[in-house]
């Protein structure tokens, strides 16, 4: 199996294409390659496949062998490798995901190579259930949240894929390792969820971390920060437009007024590229 490792922003995927479905045993190669002792090491496995309704699909299997319904940093290396590698010549293509549906993307080119990706990840999802939360409201705004004691004011936001959005003092320093996996399976995320902690500095800036849902900590998270940005608008915070600061650096995301989809920019790199044998 040929494999290309990117990321995006450190969120990083080892990206396989040439398939033409998603393999019987994906969930058993996420778990052995992404591996960071055993393995490739990775937050995810990705892969390119063959679209009805789009230019491409994308498929993505988390680190632990779950998968993802989408992923705002592997979309963007998705579309980054098929352009590089001549898939594709057009600078604005569709990406078909589970839970997103098709998404569109246009790409800044620079010497022939994909330089940044901006992606329109849809309208965001606010209705509790249909997040899904186990709480009936048309809007979960500073919903409180009790684990081991200590409570916490969550903002519930799916671009495709569940986030719980909290904000504390100092994001940057938060203690992710304790309290992001007690979150993640909280009893009112059916479906677990991707826990946010945020600190907004300005109308204009947002400090995050995050713990995705299926892989822990990680450098950045292209819904993530959608949906952080989604919540502090919500709460009258920011405005519609504003560089969310993540681990691996930064991403500028908008949510228009016009169609009410959100729109996310960021760079998407090429780690390396390699073989694994037997697989």
């Amino acid at each position: 199996m040929k494999f290309t490792k990117m990321h995006g922003l450190g969120n990083d995927f080892i990206v396989v294409a040439g398939e033409r479905k998603l393999p019987d045993n994906a969930s058993e190669l996420a778990l052995s390659l992404c591996n960071r002792y055993f393995g490739i090491g990775a937050d995810g496995l990705v892969y390119i496949l063959p679209s009805e309704k789009a230019d491409f699909c994308m498929r993505i299997m988390n680190s632990d062998g779950t998968e993802a319904e989408q992923c705002g940093n592997a979309i963007r290396c998705v579309a980054k490798y098929v352009y590089d590698n001549s898939l594709t010549d057009q600078e604005e293509i569709t990406i078909e995901t589970l839970g997103a549906g098709v998404q569109k993307v246009q790409l800044t080119v620079n010497g022939g190579k994909a330089e940044k990706v901006r992606v329109d990840m849809g309208a965001p999802i606010l209705n509790g259930l249909a997040i899904p939360t186990t709480i009936d409201a048309e809007r979960v705004v500073e919903h409180p949240i009790e684990v081991e004691g200590r409570t916490f004011a969550f903002t519930a936001v799916s671009m495709g894929n569940p986030h719980c959005v909290i904000a504390v003092e100092d994001a940057v320093s938060f203690d992710l390792e304790t309290w992001g996996p007690k979150l993640e399976k909280h009893p009112l995320f059916p479906r677990k969820v991707n826990v946010e902690f945020a600190t907004v500095n300005s109308r204009s800036q947002v400090d995050m971390r995050v713990w995705e849902r299926g892989a822990g900590p990680t450098l950045a998270c292209g819904t993530g920060a959608c949906a952080t940005l989604v919540a502090s608008v919500l709460k009258g915070e920011t405005e519609r437009i504003a560089t969310i600061s993540l681990k691996g650096g930064d991403l500028l995301i908008e949510w228009s007024e016009s169609d009410n989809h959100i729109y996310m920019t960021g760079p998407a790199e090429e780690v390396f590229r390699g073989s694994v044998e037997g697989v």
